[in-house]
């Protein structure tokens, strides 16, 4: 069963956040991960919208996880660390 990526972002240190999407790079493309959604435009319908969003397929939950432990995407946490706040989850698909 497919696993969805969200990442609802606020980008506070734009310098400093071009190395976490560096890293974050490396780590998708190690994982092979399917990217849907990077940044791009955003109309709010109802209720607030984030500032940036991001989402990813994985195959299943599991690999969603392991994703996001993985040493690779570790480093790409660690160069974000106050450049934005984020708010991550992950939702089984259908």
């Amino acid at each position: 069963m497919p696993a969805f990526l969200i990442a609802n972002v606020e980008v506070t240190n734009p310098e400093q956040y071009k190395q976490y999407q560096e890293f974050s790079s490396i780590a998708m493309k190690t994982h092979n991960v399917k990217v849907l959604v990077r940044g791009g435009e955003t109309v709010t319908l109802e209720g607030n919208a984030p500032l940036r969003t991001v989402v990813m397929e994985f195959d299943t939950l599991e690999q969603a996880q392991a994703f996001h432990d993985s040493e690779e995407y570790r480093r790409a946490r660690q160069a974000r660390e106050g450049a934005a706040k984020m708010t991550m989850y992950v939702v089984q698909g259908l």
